[in-house]
C-alpha cells in the first residue's frame, strides 16, 4: 500500500492545482453520493414494508366489518357466500390475500379454494380474544406480511376472525421499482456536483491565471525585477487616484519621495498637467508632458472599471524629440521635392516654368526667389560659354517694396557676384552674411538694407549646359542658410532646370515648326474682283503638339474666277506642317490646269496615295492618309459657284439677307485612299452672299459634339452679311475656346458680280470670213472702254485665236472679252485638242500665230469644258482702266500693257 501511494504521489503533486482540486471534490461528492444513494435503497425498502403491513391491517379490519360478514359466519355454509366476496375486496384493495376463518382458525376463504376448510398457518390467539396481530410469517403463499383482527357481535364476542396479508415478494418488487428513481435523483445530483465542481475548479484558474503556486512566486519575482530594472517608469493608480506602486525609473523621472505610494498624485510634486492626466485617469497614449524639465511620453490604460485602477507607463524622450526634429525638417524637404515636382513644369514655356519655380519656393524655401536666364533660352537657343548677360524672367517675394531688378531687364552680373560666379563656374555660391559682403553694388546695398541678410544662388544646369541662374534670398527668418539650404536648393533647382530645359526645346522646335508653317501659308491674299475675302488662322496653343497641317488659299483662276481651299491634316509637328506645304503646292500646280474640283481632288488623291506608298518604309514618319480638302471654285461672270469636298466639313453660306446654311456638298473619301470618285455641287449665288470655309478646329472641341459645334456655327453666321473682316471676329468669338486644342482656319469670302458693262461677247460662224467682223466688234468695244491704246494688240491676239479655231477646231465658237483686273481673251470651241506653242522655222508659211499670241499677252493658257476647251488670254491694264471693287476703288498693278506693246510693235 505504502508502494502504490508513493507512485501516485508524483502523479498528482504534477498535476496543476486546480486539477487536484477538482479531482478531490469528485471523489468527495461521489463517495457521498453513493452513501446517500444506499441510505436511500434501504429507507425505501422499510417503508414499503411499513406501508404493506399498515394497508393489510387496514384492508383486515374493512373486512372484517364489512356488512353481511359477520351474518354469512353464521350460516350453515359461510364459504359460500364470503369467498367471492373476500377474492373481490382481495383484488380492490391489492391484498395477496384475504382470508376469513373460525376463532379456532379454520379457513372459510382462501384464494387457493384448495386450502379452505384447512387451518390458518399463523399466529391467532391474541386475535380470538379480541386483540389484533401483526406478524411476518410463512404460508401457503410463502412469506408474507400480514394482519389477524377479530370480527364480534354486538356483545363482543368473537365469532370469526379475519387475515389480510401482502407476500414479500411483492414488498420487494415495490421497493425494487424506487430503485431507478432513486438512482436517477443521485445521478442527477452527482452531475451537478461535479458541474459545480468544474466551475469553482475553473473560477480558480481563472483567479490564478492558470498559474501554478511555483509560477506565481516565479511571477511575482519577475514582476518586481523588471519594475526595478525596467527603463521605462511605471505607475499605478488606483480608484482613488492614488498612487499605489511606482517602480525605480518612475521615482527618478518623477523626483518622488520615499513615501510616495499611498498619497493622492498631487500630493507627491508631480506637474500639474501630468497631475491631471492621472486624476483624470482618462486612456492616454504617448502623449508629451514635461517634467523635471525633461519631455515625457506617457501612456495611460485604465482597467476598464469605472473608478478603477489605472497603468501608467512614463518614456523619456527628450533625446528623441531633438531627433524628430530633424527628421521632420527632413520629411518636409521630401515633401517639398516632392511637390515641385508635381508643380513645376506643367507647361513647356520657358518663362512659366521660371514663374513657376519662384511661386513654388516663396515662402516654403525663401522669402525671395529671382529667376535669370541667358537671353539665348528665351528664343529656343543654348547659351554659349561667354555671354554674361542674364535676363530676369521671374521673380516672387513676401514683400513689394524690396529694390530688386524689374522682370524683363537685361542684367551683366560681375564675376565677383555670386550669380556671376555661379553662372560661369556653374557651382552654387552661398553668403550666409551678405551684409559682410563689400562688392554689392549700389542696388544690391539697398536690398541688403531692407532686410535680406542671406542667399544662395544656383546655377539652372541641365545636359551640362548652364542656362541662368536662380536665387534664394531670406530675410523673415533670422537664421542663415545654411549647407543643408543649399542641397536643397540645387535639388530644387535641378527639377525646375530640365523643365525649363524641356520647355527651351520645345520652343526651338516650336518656333521652326512656325516659322516653317509662315512660310507655306500665304503670306497676302491675291488680288482679285471676284470675291472679298478675310481669313484667320490660329494654330493650337504651345503643348498641344505644336503647329498643325491646317492651311487655306485664294487662287485666281483664268476669266475672273477664284478657287478657295481649304485642307487639313492629321497630326501635329514638322511633319505635319510639311505634308501641308507639299498638299498646298499641288493644289496650286493643279488648279493651273484649270480642272474641274472633282477631278482636281481625284489627282490630289492619286498624289497622296503615291506619297504614302513611296514613303511607306519610312519607320517614323506618319502616313498623310486622313488629310482632308475642299475646293470651290467661284465664276463672279455667272455668279456660279462649283464644289467638292474630299472628306472635309460642309461649308456654309450666308444669304444677303442674312439667312445662314450649309452647302450640300455631296462627301467625298479623305485624301488617301484611293479609287473613290468624287462629285461636285454647283449653285448660283447672288452678290453678297458670303461662303464660310473652316476647319474642324473650330467646331470640334472635348466639351461638345461636332453637331453642336455646327449648330453654334450656323448661329454665329445668321445675321452677319456685313464686311467679311467682322464676320470672322464674330465667329471666332462665338465658338472659339479659351485654350483650342487644335488649329482653327476659317476663311469667309463675300461673292461679288462682274457686271454687263464689263464683259462682251459674240458667237463667230466657222467661216474665215467672220475674222474680220469680230476684229472690228473688239475695236469698238476697246473703243467703248476708253482702251483704244490696248486695241491693236486685242485684235491681234483675237484675230489669231479665232482664226486657228475656225481651221483646226469645230464648232461652236464663241468670244469672250473680259475687263478686270486684266483684259482677258476668250475663245472656245467644240475641239478639246490642246493647241501646242512651237517655233516655226524661216520657210514654213504657217504656225506662228500661237507664238505671237503668247508675246503679245501677260499669260495665256487652255481650259476643257464639257463641250470642249477655252483659249484664254491676259493682258495688263493701267490702273485708271481696271474694274473697281465694290468699295468702288481700282487695285494698283504696275502699268506693264504699254511697254509690251511697244516691244512687240511694228
Amino acid at each position: 500500500m505504502a508502494g502504490f501511494l508513493g507512485r501516485l504521489r508524483p502523479v498528482v503533486t504534477t498535476r496543476p492545482v486546480a486539477h487536484q482540486v477538482f479531482a478531490l471534490q469528485v471523489v468527495i461528492v461521489l463517495l457521498l453520493a453513493l452513501a446517500a444513494a444506499a441510505a436511500l435503497v434501504l429507507q425505501a425498502r422499510a417503508d414499503t414494508e411499513r406501508d404493506a403491513r399498515n394497508r393489510a391491517l387496514a384492508v383486515a379490519r374493512t373486512f372484517s366489518q364489512a356488512p353481511g360478514v359477520r351474518s354469512a359466519l353464521g350460516a350453515e355454509n359461510p364459504s359460500t357466500v364470503l369467498q367471492p366476496r373476500a377474492e373481490a375486496a382481495r383484488r380492490a384493495s391489492g391484498v395477496d390475500f384475504i382470508v376469513v376463518m373460525t376463532p379456532q382458525g379454520i379457513r372459510h376463504t382462501h384464494p387457493n379454494p384448495a386450502q379452505i376448510g384447512r387451518r390458518y398457518i399463523g399466529t391467532i390467539g391474541p386475535a380470538a380474544d379480541g386483540g389484533t396481530v401483526r406478524e411476518t410469517v410463512t404460508g401457503t403463499l410463502g412469506p408474507s406480511t400480514r394482519a389477524v383482527v377479530p370480527v364480534t357481535d354486538p356483545d363482543g364476542t368473537v365469532v370469526g376472525l379475519v387475515s389480510a396479508g401482502i407476500t414479500l415478494e411483492r414488498v420487494s418488487e415495490t421497493a425494487n421499482h424506487q430503485v431507478p428513481l432513486l438512482l436517477g435523483a443521485t445521478g442527477v445530483a452527482l452531475g451537478l456536483s461535479v458541474l459545480g465542481t468544474a466551475l469553482v475548479s475553473r473560477r480558480l484558474r481563472q483567479q490564478t491565471h492558470g498559474l501554478e503556486p511555483a509560477e506565481m512566486t516565479r511571477m511575482y519575482e519577475h514582476h518586481d525585477a523588471v519594475l526595478h530594472a525596467v527603463r521605462e517608469g511605471v505607475l499605478i493608480v488606483d480608484g482613488d487616484r492614488r498612487l499605489a506602486l511606482a517602480n525605480d525609473e518612475a521615482r527618478r523621472l518623477l523626483d518622488l519621495p520615499p513615501d510616495a505610494e499611498g498619497r493622492t498624485v498631487s500630493a507627491v510634486g508631480v506637474d500639474p498637467d501630468l497631475a491631471r492626466l492621472l486624476a483624470e485617469g482618462r486612456r492616454a497614449t504617448d502623449e508629451v508632458y514635461t517634467a523635471r524639465g525633461r519631455f515625457l511620453a506617457v501612456s495611460q490604460r485604465p482597467t476598464g472599471r469605472d473608478d478603477g485602477p489605472a497603468v501608467v507607463t512614463l518614456r523619456d524622450t527628450t533625446e528623441l524629440q531633438a531627433l524628430a526634429g530633424r527628421a521632420d525638417v527632413a520629411r518636409q524637404r521630401l515633401r517639398l521635392l516632392y511637390d515641385a515636382g508635381l508643380r513645376i513644369g506643367s507647361r513647356l514655356d520657358v518663362v512659366y516654368t521660371s514663374q513657376e519655380l519662384a511661386d513654388f519656393a516663396v515662402p516654403r524655401f525663401a522669402d525671395y526667389v529671382a529667376v535669370d536666364l541667358a537671353d539665348p533660352v528665351l528664343s529656343g537657343e543654348e547659351p554659349s560659354q561667354g555671354d554674361p548677360g542674364l535676363r530676369r524672367v521671374a521673380f516672387r517675394g513676401i514683400r513689394d517694396d524690396i529694390p530688386f531688378l524689374p522682370l524683363g531687364e537685361l542684367i551683366r552680373f560681375s564675376p565677383a557676384t555670386p550669380q556671376g560666379a555661379g553662372f560661369r563656374s556653374g557651382e552654387s555660391v552661398l553668403e550666409p552674411d551678405m551684409t559682410d559682403f563689400a562688392g554689392w553694388h549700389e542696388r544690391a546695398r539697398k536690398v541688403v538694407e531692407s532686410g535680406i541678410h542671406s542667399m544662395i544662388t544656383v546655377p539652372l544646369r541641365a545636359r551640362g549646359v548652364v542656362l541662368g541662374v536662380a536665387s534664394f534670398y531670406r530675410s523673415r527668418k533670422p537664421e542663415p542658410f545654411e549647407a543643408d539650404d543649399v542641397a536643397l536648393a540645387e535639388e530644387l533647382v535641378a527639377r525646375a532646370a530640365v523643365s525649363i530645359d524641356n520647355a527651351r526645346r520645345y520652343t526651338r522646335e516650336h518656333a521652326m515648326a512656325a516659322t516653317l508653317q509662315r512660310s507655306l501659308l500665304p503670306r497676302a491674299l491675291p488680288e482679285q474682283n471676284a470675291l472679298d475675302v478675310a481669313h484667320r488662322y490660329l494654330p493650337a496653343q504651345a503643348g498641344r503638339g505644336g503647329v498643325g497641317g491646317d492651311w487655306f488659299d485664294v487662287i485666281p483662276l483664268p476669266g475672273a474666277r477664284v478657287a478657295l481651299v481649304v485642307g487639313d491634316v492629321v497630326g501635329h509637328g514638322l511633319h505635319a506642317a510639311a505634308t501641308m506645304g507639299r498638299l498646298r503646292t499641288a493644289v496650286h500646280n493643279f488648279s493651273t490646269l484649270d480642272l474641274p474640283p472633282d477631278e482636281l481632288l481625284w489627282h490630289m488623291d492619286d498624289l497622296v496615295t503615291r506619297i504614302d506608298q513611296d514613303e511607306s518604309g519610312e519607320v517614323e514618319t506618319a502616313p498623310v492618309t486622313g488629310a482632308t480638302c475642299l475646293y470651290v471654285v467661284y465664276d463672279p461672270s455667272t455668279r456660279w459657284c462649283t464644289l467638292a469636298r474630299a472628306g472635309h466639313l460642309q461649308p456654309a453660306v450666308v444669304h444677303p439677307d442674312g439667312r445662314a446654311d450649309f452647302i450640300d456638298v455631296p462627301a467625298g473619301p479623305p485624301l488617301g485612299l484611293g479609287g473613290l470618285p468624287f462629285e461636285t455641287a454647283a449653285l448660283r449665288l447672288p452678290p453678297g452672299s458670303s461662303l464660310v470655309l473652316y476647319t474642324d478646329g473650330l467646331v470640334e472641341d472635348r466639351h461638345r459634339d461636332i453637331d453642336e459645334g455646327l449648330e453654334l456655327l450656323r448661329r454665329a453666321l445668321t445675321g452677319s452679311a456685313g464686311a467679311p473682316e467682322e464676320a470672322c471676329d464674330t465667329v471666332l468669338r462665338a465658338l472659339l475656346p479659351e485654350r483650342p486644342r487644335d488649329d482653327v482656319a476659317l476663311l469667309i469670302a463675300r461673292t461679288r458680280a462682274l457686271g454687263d458693262d464689263h464683259t462682251a461677247v459674240w458667237d463667230v460662224p466657222s467661216d474665215p470670213s467672220a475674222v474680220g467682223g469680230v476684229r472690228s466688234a473688239v475695236t469698238r468695244t476697246m473703243a467703248d472702254w476708253g482702251l483704244e491704246e490696248e486695241s491693236f494688240v486685242t485684235e491681234l491676239i483675237i484675230s489669231e485665236l479665232v482664226t486657228n479655231a475656225i481651221r483646226h477646231a469645230s464648232p461652236p465658237i464663241h468670244v469672250r472679252l473680259i475687263r478686270d483686273r486684266a483684259l482677258i481673251c476668250e475663245v472656245s470651241d467644240g475641239s478639246s485638242t490642246s493647241p501646242h506653242l512651237r517655233r516655226a522655222a524661216t520657210t514654213d508659211e504657217g504656225g506662228r500665230g500661237l507664238f505671237l499670241v503668247a508675246q503679245f499677252a501677260d499669260r495665256w493658257g487652255t481650259r476643257y469644258t464639257a463641250n470642249g476647251k477655252v483659249i484664254w488670254t491676259e493682258q495688263p491694264l493701267p490702273v485708271r482702266h481696271r474694274a473697281a471693287g465694290d468699295d468702288g476703288r481700282a487695285d494698283a498693278f504696275p502699268d506693264r500693257g504699254l511697254r509690251r506693246t511697244g516691244r512687240y510693235g511694228p
